[in-house]
């Protein structure tokens, strides 16, 4: 039971069947004992493999999700800590360590601002401590665009490689993160909070949020950030780098440096002399200028459930990044929701339905969105067409307008 564990699959075996003792009930210090005595050291891509391992098997995305912190402290004494690999400033993986760097931060001064909660003795003194922490809290609140990214982007890229528990358990926490910060908002939103009900949230909600946040930053960086590394070529850096403004960023902007040769995204190849359809022939850019003016958002998913293509728009409602293109569809989604999506394909691929839609808010905005079964003329599925359409003005529209009326300036420069 002592020996060391030196051989790579032997560790990956060995770790997975310690880490299973842990999904029994086992005692985390017992792992952790017995990951001391039988693995002298492992590294990032082992513990990803181990996970991936585990999933293979048929252990559910949802167990494993709901352990990985557990793995990854019980993992800690063994796992080697790599020196951060060198980039140029501004290239991606530079941005992300910034924005965790932003994040400590941030988590920094609202740990501060709860300390102080918690050691209030009235509500007046917690007046100002609460007003820093919801500045921190504010701060925080900025994580969507690098978990965006890191999501559409970076996981996108790592399935190219074979490579899909990153996107199936660490997209799970990430909207972990996410409710937790919106519980957290609306709680400190609330009017007339005593000093003694901030102390509970400080010691519940509030700690929650630090320590989740905390551990998904050490995952990013001793994990996925080494394998992305180690696996992206230059030109799948390039693409993340060319797609990453569309989901902005988070408390800090890119640095000046890196830019890649060529930093087009893959699917920028596309109809060099324009198309001829039934009704009539388009150039490419009329084509183009077609679809990037429709007051509503298309997205195309072929009879592979593999996105092929979206219309961009200057106000498209959902972000939509080219990296996503050739992904399944499945895998854009939070694992939330995935079976809506495969509910919604199997209905339509199968001919029990042929249109799904729903209506939500968001972002201030009212969101229709419509879902359509794609066929030849021989009722043979194409694919699933999705229109997005923000319907807030059009919800208020009343009595009628027959005579000429512009909303809108014509923008500067246009003739």
């Amino acid at each position: 039971m002592s020996e060391l564990i030196d051989n790579r699959a032997q560790r990956v075996r060995t770790l997975k069947s310690i880490i299973k003792r842990l999904h029994a009930g086992e005692a985390p210090d017992q792992v952790r004992s017995s990951l001391k005595q039988l693995v002298c050291e492992t590294d990032y891509s082992e513990i990803m493999a181990m996970e991936q391992e585990l999933i293979a098997e048929g252990m559910p995305v949802e167990e494993i999700q709901g352990m990985c912190d557990l793995h990854s402290q019980v993992t800690r004494d063994v796992l080697v800590q790599l020196a951060p690999a060198a980039v140029p400033p501004g290239h991606p993986a530079d941005t992300l360590r910034r924005e965790n760097a932003a994040l400590r931060e941030a988590l920094g001064r609202m740990q501060t601002a709860m300390n102080r909660i918690l050691e209030v003795a009235d509500d007046q003194d917690a007046e100002d401590s609460l007003l820093e922490w919801r500045q921190a809290l504010n701060d925080l609140q900025d994580i969507d665009k690098h978990y965006q990214r890191k999501e559409h982007l970076f996981f996108t890229c790592l399935e190219r490689h074979g490579i899909s528990g990153p996107s199936k358990v660490m997209w799970g926490k990430d909207d972990e993160i996410r409710q937790l910060l919106k519980d957290l908002s609306a709680a400190l939103r609330a009017p007339d909070a005593s000093a003694a009900e901030l102390k509970i949230l400080a010691a519940t909600t509030g700690g929650a949020v630090a320590a989740t946040v905390q551990e998904m930053i050490y995952k990013e960086e001793q994990i996925l950030l080494p394998m992305c590394l180690q696996t992206f070529t230059a030109d799948e850096w390039a693409e993340i780098w060319a797609s990453s403004p569309r989901y902005g960023w988070c408390l800090v902007e890119p640095r000046k440096g890196y830019q890649p040769a060529d930093a087009q995204p893959k699917d920028a190849d596309s109809i060099a002399n324009g198309v001829t359809l039934p009704t009539g022939a388009l150039a490419l850019d009329q084509l183009i200028g077609i679809f990037s003016t429709l007051p509503v958002d298309l997205t195309f998913v072929d009879a592979d459930d593999r996105v092929a293509f979206f219309s961009e728009g200057p106000r498209r409602v959902f972000a939509r990044s080219r990296a996503i293109i050739g992904r399944k569809v499945q895998n854009c989604h939070p694992p939330r929701s995935v079976h809506v999506v495969d509910r919604i394909l199997d209905d339509f691929r199968s001919g029990r339905q042929n249109v799904a839609e729903f209506w939500i808010p968001f972002m201030g905005r009212f969101v229709h969105i419509r879902y359509f079964a794609v066929r030849t003329q021989d009722s043979r599925y194409l694919g699933t067409l999705e229109v997005t359409q923000d319907v807030t003005n059009i919800r208020t529209l009343e009595g009628e307008r027959r005579l000429l009326e512009y909303d809108e300036p014509v923008p500067a420069g246009v003739q």
